[in-house]
């Protein structure tokens, strides 16, 4: 490299550290801060090369604050150097500027800050999750500067940690654009002007505050580092002043400040230790830099011109200076000390080991078992004279303590005396003075008195601002900070939900090609056979205990869900167990892809909604499905609407269904174990609910005599259970279903409503699906025997739990035409499946188990409400009046037809009744 004449400004940085600064490559985003942090201690010189003019950083946070110290139930203050590393967020702190190590530094990155008045002016506090830092500035303004910049920084730390590496998922990334370099532009707290004398690199040109012994501000916690920062710093003296006779003089480093270059630094190599540590002869190079372009006072005596300026700089150095010798003075007696000691033991070591003969050893041990048993009583006798000693302590103790009881006593008497003193002396001069003289006078002390009041509530309020301006922003950088957090979690179970999604995916598709392998097992040799069907048994085991052992779980496939539903039914044959894994899978991957998407601004919808009101938007959100939160809430609204309960009517049906045996009480108690198998709260006999289930529908045959019990009611009281809980809500909701939403007789003996509506859905079939409806009519198909129970029971035991209860929700609200738009939706849903198949017991079979292998919901919920439509309930009306007229007379018809029949047989029956018995007679 050249030396060329150029000149160059070196900045100090911190005692010990020098960069090379040009004002026009300076940063305004403090990037290079970052990337160049440097530590206000000279070991940082020694491992840091000098950097050049482009990677200048910004201004380091450093400066004196008194830290307070704990020495058991003592608390004291002591002047700490305090450094702001911006690469770990942590704010260290040394004795002086000078020291090598820090005694300890402070984690910011999860800590808060605060400040009260009432603590005394200057007086702030850091709290980490471990403990909490007292810190005291030399006034409000230092203090305010320290506290808004640690937020600064705190907030620039936390930002740079909180994004994602390149090349992480684009689903992570997006909810964080634009927000990292968020400038916080809230004016909580305007800035706080610099306090050069107090704050930043030229305080360390100043003395350190002094404290009261030279002691007192050495810290007993860390010994060792005060030890090793006392050395490198007499060591340091020593090389770089060597035999100067003013340690100020800076004539030698003055002359030539721009040979201190590349020379040097190629010499930098040449005295690098092998441990990576510096040399002393870079030490002094380094030193002499330092010394040149920012030594403490150093500045001032280049620009300043005056003597007596120069004078008093270097008499505070001087003071320093000597107050530094003697702690090191009095710490060097103490290692003396510890020499000497070591030295003795050394010298009687030595003697052992150079003892000719083992009876001079053998005196030498027996010498020092003496010294040991002297020792131990002299250290009884110590013991002994501890606890005398702490006696007579505890009863100084007590009787200084009864002496100041008793001197408090006779200073509360005199006190009372001088206030008497006081009051007579106050009373016999306004007897004596002029009363317009002496209400003068009481007027000006009065004045003066609240003026000074007055100043001091100023300040106070003034100070009350400040602080609440602090809090205030600290409050807000804090929930900054926490809503980040919460975006980047928010994003992570997003991403974490997609692959869950995705693993679903593909574990179905597995199982389907297991399937498919199950229908070729008969074609395949044994030993493939065997393997099929292992890996088949593998993929059925079901134990949700090693699911949960498997770590975290967005949203796991548990065996039951909310209301108590098997989510994997208990088939017997097993290509249906392998279906409803299937199914199962497919379930969990279409909540998991839809949870973030439509699940979660759905519930948002829905927990902005007061009070209930029949609305457009209501039926919306309705038809979409109910949250399970909100969903006993919505239906109780529904039936009371509708059907108003009465007071005390459910318990006189239970009284009346105690006292007398309904007719139907046999045919509930054969119903009971047959009411939803597939749900955990109905599957055991000893169930609560089964009680709960028999007591409403006992009730509900005594309420409505003309129906009684109906097959059927008990899935819709049940169902009506597990949402409701309370079974009286549970009865009302039955009543409404069956006497306000349900046709007259649809629950009657003859069923002719029933009826009526399944020829109504074979004409809809015909006009929204004609291909499938041609079908069925090729291979004779009655889906009449498929869809009966559809519409009796409002498809429970067909469709899955949550795709059962989003139907469920439209039904309760908007009545039987749900029925038929969902019916008509499930022909549509399985469409191009049906129509594959070309045998009619085929179709009987996959429509008997079909409608449990949608798993789709939202799927099934467009089909039926927007691609069917229009569908008009007008048109519903006229279909079910002209089918119930053409029902009627064929029954009517069958009426007639059955009646001459049994008059015939009524004419002949003797005469068949001998040629029946007369047959039989044959026969044996």
């Amino acid at each position: 490299m050249k030396k060329g004449p150029e000149s160059r400004a070196y900045t100090l940085t911190a005692p010990g550290n020098l960069v090379e600064s040009d004002p026009d490559t300076n940063s305004n985003n403090g990037t290079s801060a970052r990337e160049k942090d440097i530590r206000p201690s000279p070991r940082e010189l020694e491992n840091v090369p000098l950097k050049t003019s482009t990677e200048t950083s910004r201004k380091k946070l450093c400066g004196y604050l008194n830290k307070l110290g704990i020495k058991g139930p003592i608390k004291t203050w002591k002047s700490r150097w305090f450094f702001y590393d911006e690469n770990k967020c942590r704010l260290l702190y040394y004795r002086t500027a000078q020291d090598i190590n820090p005694l300890g530094s402070i984690d910011l990155s999860s800590a808060s800050f605060d400040c009260k008045m009432e603590n005394g002016e200057g007086v702030f506090e850091i709290r980490t999750q471990s403990r909490a830092f007292t810190l005291k500035a030399i006034n409000k303004q230092a203090m305010m500067y320290w506290l808004q910049q640690l937020q600064m920084r705190r907030w620039e730390f936390c930002n740079t940690q909180s994004r994602f590496p390149v090349g992480s998922s684009q689903l992570v990334n997006e909810p964080l654009a634009g927000r990292t370099n968020v400038v916080d532009n809230e004016d909580f707290l305007p800035l706080v002007k610099t306090p050069t004398e107090a704050v930043g690199l030229k305080a360390a040109s100043l003395p350190a505050p002094q404290t009261s012994t030279a002691l007192q501000n050495i810290s007993l916690k860390h010994p060792w580092t005060e030890i090793q920062n006392t050395v490198y710093n007499i060591c340091g003296s020593k090389q770089f002043w060597g035999s100067n006779e003013n340690v100020f003089s800076f004539d030698e480093f003055q002359e030539h400040p721009e040979n201190v270059d590349e020379e040097q630094e190629a010499e930098v190599k040449e005295e690098t230790l092998e441990d990576g540590r510096m040399g002393p002869r870079l030490n002094w190079i380094r030193k002499a830099r330092w010394m040149n372009s920012g030594f403490p006072g150093s500045e001032e005596l280049s620009r300043e011109k005056n003597s007596v300026d120069k004078v008093s700089v270097l008499q505070q150095q001087i003071l320093t200076l000597t107050e530094e010798v003697k702690s090191q003075k009095e710490l060097v007696k103490l290692l003396h000390k510890a020499l000497e000691a070591a030295q003795q033991e050394k010298r009687v070591s030595s003697m052992y080991l150079t003892a000719a003969e083992d009876k001079d050893r053998l005196k030498l041990v027996r010498h020092k078992v003496r010294q040991i048993a002297n020792l131990t009583s002299r250290l009884e006798a110590l013991e002994q004279e501890k606890k005398e000693l702490e006696q007579i302590l505890t009863l100084r103790d007590s009787h200084i303590h009864e002496l100041k009881e008793h001197v408090q006593l006779l200073m509360e008497k005199n006190h009372a005396k001088q206030e008497v003193i006081m009051t007579l002396t106050e009373q016999m001069a306004r007897e004596l003075s002029d009363p317009l003289q002496e209400a003068n006078t009481i007027t000006v002390e009065t004045l003066y008195k609240q003026q000074e009041e007055i100043e001091h509530l100023k300040d106070d309020i003034d100070a009350y601002k400040t602080q609440n301006q602090f809090l205030n922003s600290e409050i807000h950088q804090i929930t900054r900070l926490w809503t980040s957090v919460a975006e980047n979690e928010k994003a992570l179970l997003m991403k974490c939900a997609c692959l869950q999604a995705r693993n679903c995916q593909m574990e179905s598709k597995y199982l389907t090609v297991l399937r498919k392998l199950q229908e070729a097992v008969p074609g395949l040799p044994n030993s493939y056979a065997e393997l099929v069907k292992n890996l088949i048994q593998e993929a059925l085991q079901w134990d949700v205990k090693e699911e949960a052992e498997e770590g975290f779980n967005l949203n796991p496939v548990s065996e039951y869900d909310e209301y108590g539903f098997m989510t994997v039914p208990d088939y017997e044959i097993e290509d249906w167990k392998l279906l409803a894994k299937i199914q199962a899978l497919e379930i969990k991957s279409n909540k998991l892809r839809s949870q973030e998407i439509v699940e979660k601004p759905l519930r948002d919808r829905w927990n902005s909604i007061g009070e209930l009101n029949p609305s457009a938007e209501l039926k919306s959100l309705i038809r979409s499905g109910i949250p399970v939160e909100h969903r006993q809430r919505v239906w109780r609204w529904m039936v009371s609407r509708h059907c108003s309960p009465v007071p005390g009517h459910y318990q006189r049906l239970l009284g009346q269904s105690r006292s007398t045996e309904h007719l139907a009480c046999r045919q509930i108690e054969l119903d009971l174990p047959r009411t939803l198998t597939n749900n955990k709260h109905f599957s055991s006999p000893t169930s609560q609910l089964i009680p709960r289930l028999r007591r409403v529908l006992l009730a509900f045959s005594w309420h409505n005599p003309a129906i009684g019990y109906c097959q059927g009611l008990n899935r819709l009281a049940a169902v009506a259970l597990l949402v409701l809980e309370d079974e009286e809500s549970a009865f009302w909701c039955l009543v409404y279903i069956v006497e306000n939403l349900m046709p007259a007789d649809y629950y009657s003996e003859t069923l002719i409503t029933s009826q009526v509506d399944q020829r109504v859905f074979k004409d809809f079939l015909s006009e929204k699906l004609p291909c499938l409806m041609a079908h069925f009519e090729q291979y004779r198909i009655d889906v009449s025997l498929i869809t009966f129970n559809w519409f009796l029971v409002a498809f429970v035991d067909s469709l899955v739990s949550d795709i059962l209860l989003r139907v469920w929700d439209a039904f309760l609200y908007e009545g039987t035409k749900v029925i038929f738009r969902y019916a008509l939706a499930i022909f549509k849903y399985n469409e191009e499946e049906i129509l594959r198949i070309h045998d009619s017991v085929e179709i009987y079979q996959y429509l008997r188990f079909f409608t449990r292998m949608i798993t789709d919901g939202r799927k099934l919920m467009n089909i039926a409400f927007n691609e069917l439509n229009p569908f008009p309930m007008k048109l519903l009306r006229n279909r079910r009046s002209m089918h119930r007229e053409e029902l009627e007379a064929e029954l009517c018809e069958l009426e007639q037809i059955k009646a001459a029949y049994v008059k015939e047989r009524a004419e002949q029956g003797p005469q068949d009744l001998e040629e029946v018995v007369s047959e039989e007679e044959e026969e044996s």
